[in-house]
């Protein structure tokens, strides 16, 4: 990834026209979840054009490392994909080869409509080359393992998921807790020393965090959700008038 920082946002729900309204508020990459939400394939599909006819970068966070599903991510046109909970190195290179076409990985062929089905396909060959894919350090076991995560050739960044991360040391949102400090310190020291991006979601829309972790030198951050952003607003918006 180059130098500079690559700031994105989340998708919990579907909702066409709020994707279209923050695909056109100057985010570089909107990811759409597929883990924590209830949108559908059919509907993925629909939010997936509105980022492509936006000029928006497009990730799916998949529910698992699951080989078929982030084969439809893609042929549906997801120009990055986010696997969640990888712990070890093996399961980093499972991602990679998943969403990878052969000699490099195990992606099937198809003429979908990533692929123009079938009118595009040399089009598609090109972009198929350049397909991100970001995995999740979400554990203590996967800051243990990060070292051989980390040296899995081919990543586009690894991604913190703070929520899940405080929770497996049994501390789940405290983000001041000792054990968590220092394991995202580990974290942050093995990728600077690895050269691989870090990146990062602040989940609750906070313009100072946000700009700590830039400091930092992370350089995909994920600010909010479709939700979220929409609850801050109305919660300040109130506040202020009530005041």
């Amino acid at each position: 990834m180059k130098n500079k920082y690559k700031l994105g946002s989340w998708i919990l729900t579907y909702n066409p026209a709020g994707t279209d309204v923050m695909s056109k508020s100057g985010f570089d990459w909107i990811c759409i979840d597929l883990e924590h939400s209830s949108i559908t394939f059919q509907e993925l599909d629909n939010l997936l054009s509105i980022l492509e006819k936006n000029k928006v970068e497009s990730f799916v966070r998949v529910s698992s490392n699951n080989k078929s599903e982030i084969k439809k991510a893609l042929d549906l046109g997801a120009r990055g994909i986010i696997v969640p909970m990888v712990n070890t190195g093996n399961e980093a290179q499972k991602a990679l080869r998943y969403a990878s076409y052969p000699p490099r990985g195990e992606r099937g062929f198809a003429i979908a409509k990533a692929q123009g089905y079938g009118y595009g396909l040399k089009n598609y060959e090109k972009i198929s080359k350049k397909i991100k894919v970001v995995v999740q350090i979400e554990t203590i076991q996967g800051i243990n393992n990060l070292e051989q995560i980390l040296k899995v050739k081919g990543l586009y960044s690894t991604f913190v998921g703070p929520m899940d991360l405080s929770g497996s040391i049994g501390k789940p949102g405290d983000y001041k807790n000792k054990k968590f400090l220092n394991a995202l310190k580990k974290y942050e020291q093995l990728s600077k020393k690895n050269k691989i991006s870090m990146g990062i979601h602040v989940a609750y829309p906070n313009v100072n965090e946000v700009k700590s972790f830039i400091k930092k030198g992370y350089k995909f951050i994920a600010m909010g959700t479709d939700m979220t952003l929409l609850g801050n607003a109305c919660l300040d918006s109130i506040k202020k008038i009530k005041k």
